[in-house]
């Protein structure tokens, strides 16, 4: 067992959360990465194969992978090609690692970081006979159609198609139920439970703006006409609520000009404008709800005991202004309503109505796990972003613990991991607030040397929780005075799994942080004499630029549960 680590203190952790604490460094229950969004050629999957065995070596739990509805259904209506899939399969059972499929029901590209062009299924968009197909598509304050996902309001449409994937699916994988340790389901773009407010199908909306509201569409429109009634009663009530004289309902509308609403603080001072951003905030929750429920009733076979979960976004600019715009990014996104006490521990800082849908599903069977990204950031509370990332992480966190919900977190951006800030906030989230795993974007970030691989092992080292089972040592590998040419690495092989029994193909690749002498602390079985050597070969070509350490193996025994021991080669 290993030991765990004991915190007590009282300490500020940001400009605004205070916490007494008592916590276990090593909570995170999970530690996972995340897949390359698509591999399109073999030198692709080759490097993914190594990332993998480098990954199972490290600690790493499980592998996140998005499930493109767009890639799997794109021949059309019932026509499933799981081909790409049974590859991921595949290569993860050569590493033995886990999968956390993403069923992801929105386009790949368009979105920070994307390097891939997967649409929608092309045939949903006529699937409905009479419907308009841009009446599945969200229309923006701008006049713009998102094609990323299908608009939340046409979920009684597309909700059935989503089912019969996620069915197809469960009857795909049911004999891999064992190596998948959760289903995230996928509510918006980026996989995400938010509207496409700062996404490319509108101008000028991206960070650190407010974003552009999503709520102009025909079924948008009467949703919002039907809300109103329903809260008023009448168009009376409508006009009294809103001190206006509306002569018919066909003129409630959001606002027309959004820009002006929102500089105006007509979403803060108006009872008009407190209802808009209530509905459209009620509209994208009652959605997660709609998918989740939609989840459970199709995973309820071979998969009916795997946990699901959700990710929501840290969009952490215009936080800190204190004009009108304040906290407007998220509103657009749908996060958060404007009638609430925005700055109360008790609204969980505007995030309460969100943590309740999560806590709605403690009485489930099955629990439901939520993620929250920007764990590797700052504040940055000054012009133009007005950012609190870091404050946030916190608050979200700490409306979770509020109501019992497991918290799970990641990084927002790539670069977060390849910096000693990004990994010393993270490890501060971990230390301080209530999160339970960590899922780093994305697995070659962390397993090709430098800051994100050295860094992501400490984690695991001091941050992973001891479920009891593990039989792992760990040896601490160094191959020094190893110089090498552009696309060279070095790494270590042995004769055990972990070493890849003297394949050159499955050999582990060191840390090049202290070039040119190279590093890894590698996960072994406990008290087992180990054979290996270092040797160079090329990343992408195992069998090219090979050249061995020179002389017998290197010979070393591990040490107890959890024990770290040294041992060195040399060039």
């Amino acid at each position: 067992m290993k030991m765990k680590k004991q915190i007590a203190l009282l300490t500020t952790l940001t400009s605004a959360c205070f916490y007494p604490l008592v916590l276990e460094a090593n909570q995170a229950k999970t530690v996972n990465v995340m897949a390359p969004l698509e591999m399109t050629n073999e030198a692709a999957w080759n490097t993914f194969q190594n990332q993998l065995y480098t990954a199972k070596n490290m600690g790493i739990d499980a592998v996140s992978v998005d499930v493109w509805w767009g890639k799997v259904e794109a021949a059309g209506d019932q026509n499933f090609d799981w081909t790409y899939y049974d590859k991921v399969v595949e290569k993860l059972e050569n590493a033995s690692m886990h999968w956390v499929p993403i069923i992801s029901m929105h386009q790949c590209g368009g979105n920070v970081g994307d390097d891939c062009n997967i649409p929608l299924p092309n045939w949903i968009w006529t699937a409905y006979g009479s419907v308009n197909q841009n009446d599945l598509k969200y229309l923006s304050e701008q006049g713009n159609y998102s094609q990323e996902t299908v608009s939340l309001w046409a979920d009684d449409l597309v909700l059935p198609q989503y089912q019969q994937f996620l069915e197809a699916f469960e009857a795909q994988y049911a004999s891999k139920a064992s190596m998948i340790d959760e289903v995230n389901i996928s509510m918006g773009p980026a996989g995400e439970l938010r509207y496409p407010s700062y996404n490319s199908h509108d101008t000028g909306t991206g960070y650190p703006t407010r974003g552009a509201f999503q709520a102009y569409g025909t079924r948008a429109v009467t949703d919002f006409q039907n809300w109103s009634m329903a809260r008023y009663q009448n168009l009376a009530g409508i006009n009294q609520a809103w001190s206006l004289s509306l002569t018919n309902i066909n003129q409630v509308v959001p606002p027309s000009n959004a820009e002006f609403f929102i500089n105006q603080g007509d979403q803060f001072n108006t009872q008009y404008g407190k209802d808009f951003i209530r509905w459209y905030h009620e509209s994208l929750v009652a959605h997660g709800k709609r998918m989740m429920d939609m989840a459970i009733s199709s995973l309820d076979g071979a998969l009916n005991n795997v946990e699901l979960g959700f990710k929501i976004p840290g969009i952490h600019w215009k936080m800190g202004i204190t004009d009108n715009t304040r906290r407007s990014a998220e509103m657009a996104a749908g996060l958060i309503p404007s009638d609430i006490d925005l700055t109360s521990r008790n609204t969980a800082h505007g995030y309460e109505t969100i943590l309740s849908l999560v806590e709605s599903y403690k009485a489930n069977p099955r629990s439901v796990i939520l993620h929250f990204t920007a764990l590797e950031m700052d504040n940055q509370n000054y012009a133009p972003q007005y950012s609190l990332a870091k404050d946030l992480v916190f608050w979200v966190a700490e409306g979770a613990a509020d109501k019992g919900v497991v918290i799970k977190g990641e990084n927002a951006l790539a670069g977060g991991v390849a910096t000693q800030t990004g990994w010393n906030n993270i490890e501060n989230a971990f230390r301080y607030a209530s999160y339970e795993g960590m899922t780093v974007l994305r697995i070659g970030d962390v397993t090709n040397g430098g800051t994100g691989q050295s860094r992501y092992s400490q984690f695991i080292t001091d941050f992973k929780a001891d479920t009891g089972t593990t039989d792992q040592a760990f040896i601490s590998f160094s191959c020094n005075n190893a110089s090498t040419y552009l696309g060279q690495s070095v790494y270590v092989v042995g004769d055990i799994a972990a070493l890849g029994n003297w394949q050159i193909s499955q050999a582990i690749k060191l840390d090049a942080a202290n070039y040119p002498n190279w590093q890894a602390s590698i996960s072994v079985p406990a008290n087992t004499q180990v054979q290996w050597k270092c040797v160079k070969r090329e990343e992408q070509d195992a069998s090219a630029g090979v050249e061995w350490q020179a002389g017998a193996n290197n010979q070393v025994t591990s040490g107890n549960l959890g024990q770290t021991v040294q041992s060195s080669g040399s060039f």
